[in-house]
């Protein structure tokens, strides 16, 4: 059978090396022969932020950043840097700090160089989100890509063990999603399962050893490769429910993403058997279900949105705001009884099953069940 696919090629610099961001970071800025420098970072940031922009003259340090990308938050943040005439936006932190200078971007048109503290990949796409009135909406714009990443595993060292493993393994849902997101081809599907391994293997190295930076990288390295194939791919089941209950329900971006992947992981996975298999070598398992249940176990992730915020209460609306959104190309159909018994099993922390019929009824979710023991990657 022929190959025949298409697929666009985001152009991004990439810059990677530990201790050597303050030093990327001022070459940046003299390469784009910027001179009016607004640094964008949360204020639990802020001392990272005036460490990595030692080097460079900053006109404005903005630190008004919310989850989710709030619109007036937004549109206020553009204000002052139109105010100041702001030529290069830096953002320092994790995704909701690179998501308002995406923000900004989207309108302005000013370029980006981001410098990520976390290991949530938005740094790698184009695509934006913004929060109005509890409801998430999300696109892509090619004006909100950074023009450069500068990656430094140091500015991770501080991040705790437990963000660490909810970050990477939001990295992990961009890799899942871009198997079947709806312009999934050869090329992102390659980067995706080169990203599953890498943060299969960091994420323990991490858990083992936060100081260590060998893990860090490899977790950082994955993420990047996470984003890229997402941006590429677009948007799947997973990242359609995981906007609508973080933008309805104010949830946790990665504590979210973590805990609702297995189950969109094993409703959709035995629809498709060929990127079943190649997600479970990825992990180095014998099923791509049982691959991320055990690397989950092993890191003792979240497992329950009960935990965070949701309530039963609110399904029956999420249901409602998730099913239009659902990708035709999803690879089974999702009726909303399926969204509902994904979302209580979500809800409680069941465990989704490791096998499920692609042609029946929605799994159900065993309790009892336990994933086979993680491999070592081959």
């Amino acid at each position: 059978m022929s190959l025949t696919f298409e697929h666009t090629t985001l152009g991004q610099r990439v810059l990677f090396g530990a201790g050597q961001v303050a030093e990327h970071l001022a070459a940046e800025v003299a390469r784009l022969g910027a001179e009016r420098v607004m640094v964008i970072s949360s204020a639990s940031e802020a001392r990272t932020a005036d460490e990595v922009t030692g080097r460079i003259a900053v006109t404005v340090h903005h630190r008004d950043v919310a989850p989710h990308v709030p619109v007036d938050k937004a549109k206020a943040a553009c204000d002052i840097a139109m105010d100041h005439d702001i030529d290069v936006l830096v953002s320092v932190g994790g995704g909701s700090t690179t998501g308002l200078a995406k923000a900004i971007a989207m309108v302005t048109g000013i370029p980006i160089i981001a410098v990520p503290t976390t290991y949530s990949g938005s740094e790698a796409t184009n695509v934006w989100g913004l929060t109005e009135q509890a409801r998430k909406t999300t696109g892509i714009d090619d004006k909100v890509l950074p023009v450069t990443v500068i990656y430094d595993a140091t500015l991770t060292l501080s991040l705790p063990v437990d963000l660490s493993v909810a970050s990477g393994m939001n990295g992990l849902a961009h890799c899942i999603d871009a198997m079947w997101g709806p312009r999934a081809d050869p090329i992102n599907r390659a980067l995706a399962g080169e990203g599953i391994r890498a943060l299969a293997a960091g994420l323990p190295a991490v858990n083992a050893d936060p100081t260590g930076l060998p893990g860090r990288e490899q977790v950082l390295y994955g993420a990047y490769l996470a984003g890229v194939a997402f941006a590429s791919a677009g948007s799947g089941l997973h990242h359609k429910i995981c906007h609508v209950l973080g933008g309805a329900y104010d949830l946790p971006h990665a504590q979210t993403h973590t805990i609702v992947l297995p189950h969109v992981l094993a409703f959709n996975a035995p629809a498709v058997p060929d990127l079943d298999a190649r997600i479970a070598a990825a992990f180095g398992s014998d099923s791509a279900v049982a691959g991320l249940g055990a690397l989950q176990a092993e890191l003792h992730a979240p497992t329950a949105l009960k935990d965070y915020g949701l309530t039963e209460k609110d399904i029956p609306e999420a249901v409602e705001l998730i099913l239009p959104a659902v990708p035709p190309s999803n690879p089974r159909p999702v009726t909303a009884d399926d969204l509902r018994t994904l979302l209580h099993a979500a809800y409680s922390g069941a465990r989704p099953a490791d096998t499920v019929d692609p042609t029946g009824t929605t799994p159900g979710n065993d309790n009892g069940a336990h994933p086979h023991p993680r491999k070592a990657n081959r």
